[in-house]
């Protein structure tokens, strides 16, 4: 892989994120930004620009199964870091944590910015799913970078990538407050394991074993 493209891809998904985070927050709350603006433009809020992203690589060429490989564990270790953000702001807080030993690490919030912002409950011990999920795709993050070097084909550390993303959120849901997330199948189910489903099986699909003839093209690409 071309470091430099995939640096610029990199950035250019960034620069789209923003966009795609700021646009919408503008124009579903211009009175509110009119009044406060400086906390308007500075929420946290998370975008996935692979539209940019994948526009820009078909566009300079570059083997699509590979830079996703090369990108998998970089994603999985931002997604570790967007947690710790959520973490420290209250956004995507747990479930109130009864007594016993999950008692003994909860966290509190009693910032009256965390219950304006996402609603966070101040002055309850809650279970610190972001942390747990933060752990979850950091350790995933290493896994994928130990297997890059020894990928049987193009795209299959992205799409362990994929799975192992999927199941870290399908699993640090349990322990999500369902405010605001979703309910799906009466309950069973809320959006974010709905979404969690649907990677798992998106990276299922990369990882199925693909011609030899792919395998032949992406390494001329490189």
């Amino acid at each position: 892989m071309n470091p430099a493209r995939v640096w610029n891809l990199s950035i250019l998904a960034v620069l789209a994120a923003m966009a795609a985070a700021r646009l919408p927050l503008v124009a579903l709350n211009w009175a509110n930004l009119r009044l406060h603006p400086s906390w308007m433009l500075t929420l946290a809020m998370i975008h996935h620009p692979l539209l940019a992203a994948a526009a820009y690589a078909q566009r300079q060429r570059m083997p699509l199964w590979s830079a996703a490989d090369a990108l998998a564990a970089p994603l999985a270790l931002g997604l570790a870091f967007e947690q710790w953000g959520a973490l420290l702001a209250g956004s995507e807080y747990g479930k109130e944590a009864e007594n016993g030993l999950a008692a003994r690490w909860a966290v509190t919030y009693t910032d009256p910015l965390a219950a304006r912002w996402s609603g966070t409950p101040l002055g309850i011990p809650l279970h610190p799913a972001q942390a747990y999920a933060a752990l979850a795709f950091s350790l995933l993050a290493v896994l994928l970078h130990f297997w890059l070097p020894k990928r049987h084909q193009p795209g299959d550390v992205a799409g362990a990538a994929l799975m192992g993303i999927g199941v870290a959120v399908y699993l640090t849901e349990f322990w999500r407050d369902s405010e605001g997330r979703g309910a799906l199948l009466d309950g069973a189910l809320d959006g974010p394991q709905a979404a969690a489903i649907a990677l798992v099986a998106a990276g299922a699909l990369a990882l199925l074993e693909r011609k030899k003839t792919l395998g032949i093209d992406e390494a001329a690409h490189e």
